[in-house]
């Protein structure tokens, strides 16, 4: 896999790699049960533990499967002299790899599947994929240190210690990671081929070789170029599917349609059969895997080279428990609903209706209720401020706030299987870099309430906008 994205990859069946089966029987003048002992000895050290193995040169020559057969047959000419079960277990260790040469784990040569129907959750994988290998370029880790994290939402919200910052970024990253790679795991367990079954431990086992060759920056890039052209292909051939779906709906209800239906659907089989040899539908299912299987290692070092091999809940630990974060709770969406709620309030130049108020008033949590019922009687200002001083109090904050409550909301909604797809426009969610330490997932709980009793007292000095 590492190397050029071009080289074709052969698996290794590692219960043979190294065995020279014809010396076992010929030459030694060893007896009949001492020869299968010795062989049933030789192909247990060699034993085969499911874990994909892959290498660049075949190892394996034709000759060893005409060897085996040869020998198969005098193992059973010898089976009355030496006893059938000990005969029958080495037959066992052998049959998987009478065909070895053919370069399958189970000795079958065994057709790859097209991808078809699962096109479309490929897709989502590959642009999960894309958007990782998008927020690791240089590019993008210097907007992270010199944008995002000195933005006044994440100093005021999340933390002002860099290094922390860069801890909880690291952290997400292989949790994204995490994510993408059981979704390869789970197509290559798909896949008809039981080389790609199991990747789940080759890759923990390869991931450890941190001098393993792997991909440049360069062929990552160019691979996944080449995948999200293919979704491009899938995306439009999803819509294309969709509006089939319901032509067909509409000319079973309009029989007056019928003549045109016949023409127009003709078309559309043309047009929707077109895109499915352009995309992923028709593609290879274990082609993908494979090269998706190399992004994830090559994302696994990049990972390291940008933030280093730390651990972010090792090392914050302490400090997590000081402090509860919006995300880990299940309240990020809810509070960011809240700000968005009163961002509308203030930017109606009109009373808001009592219904508005009341919505606003039953969202808000218990404990800022109970804040905000004993402050109001308290809050002064030290002068007499018109309403457009007020407002411009409280634009100061939701200035910032309501940026991060925005990102909240756009990066739950992102996350659905195909719903990315249909209610949103795709090619703004191809292209999204939001990161989950630009939204309310990691503020601090009491900060965002601070904040959010701040505006609310602020709001109740405008005229005839009491929420209480």
């Amino acid at each position: 896999m590492a190397g050029g994205s071009n080289s074709k990859r052969h698996p290794v069946n590692r219960g043979t790699d190294s065995i020279n089966t014809q010396g076992i029987i010929e030459g030694n003048n060893l007896q009949p049960q001492t020869q299968v002992q010795e062989r049933v000895t030789v192909f247990d050290q060699h034993f085969y533990d499911g874990i994909p193995c892959f290498a660049d040169v075949c190892f394996l020559h034709k000759s060893s499967s005409i060897s085996k057969v040869s020998e198969m047959s005098l193992l059973l000419s010898r089976a009355g002299t030496i006893g059938c079960g000990k005969v029958l277990d080495t037959i066992g260790s052998s049959i998987t790899n009478l065909n070895a040469g053919s370069g399958f784990a189970s000795g079958a040569a065994i057709k790859g599947n097209g991808i078809s129907i699962l096109a479309f959750e490929v897709a989502n994988t590959i642009v999960k994929g894309f958007n990782l290998l998008g927020s690791l370029s240089a590019e993008s880790v210097r907007n992270l240190k010199e944008k995002v994290l000195l933005s006044e939402g994440v100093q005021n919200l999340i933390s002002e210690d860099m290094n922390e910052l860069l801890r909880i970024v690291a952290a997400d990253k292989r949790k994204e990671l995490k994510v993408f790679s059981n979704e390869v795991i789970r197509f290559g367990n798909r896949s008809k081929d039981p080389q790609w079954h199991n990747l789940d431990r080759y890759l923990e086992k390869t991931s450890g070789q941190l001098n393993t060759e792997r991909l440049s920056r360069d062929e990552a890039e160019s691979i996944m170029q080449r995948l999200m052209t293919l979704v491009d292909f899938t995306f439009k051939l999803y819509h294309e599917l969709d509006a089939w779906d319901k032509l067909q709906q509409h000319f079973q209800r309009d029989d007056d349609l019928a003549v045109l239906s016949a023409e127009i659907k003709s078309r559309k089989k043309k047009q929707i059969n077109h895109l499915k040899k352009k995309s992923l539908w028709s593609r290879n299912l274990e082609e993908v895997v494979e090269k998706l299987v190399d992004i994830v290692l090559f994302l696994h070092l990049e990972i390291i080279t940008v933030f280093g091999n730390t651990d972010y809940h090792e090392q914050s630990i302490g400090h997590m428990n000081n402090c509860q974060r919006l995300g880990p709770a299940g309240l990020a969406l809810h509070y960011a609903n809240i700000v968005l709620q009163i961002d509308t309030l203030v930017a109606k130049s009109t009373m808001p209706a009592a219904n508005t108020k009341d919505s606003l008033y039953q969202s808000l949590p218990p404990n800022i209720k109970l804040v905000l019922r004993s402050n109001l009687p308290s809050f002064h200002v030290a002068e007499e401020l018109s309403v457009a001083d007020v407002r411009s109090e409280i634009k100061k904050t939701l200035r910032w706030l309501v940026r991060m409550a925005t990102n909240t909301s756009k990066a739950h909604h992102r996350f659905g299987w195909l719903g990315q797809w249909a209610n949103t426009r795709y090619e703004v969610n191809k292209k999204s870099g939001l990161m989950w330490i630009e939204t309310f997932h990691h503020a601090d709980k009491d900060k965002v309430e601070h904040y959010i009793l701040e505006i609310l007292l602020w709001f109740h000095r405008l005229p005839n906008n009491r929420v209480l």
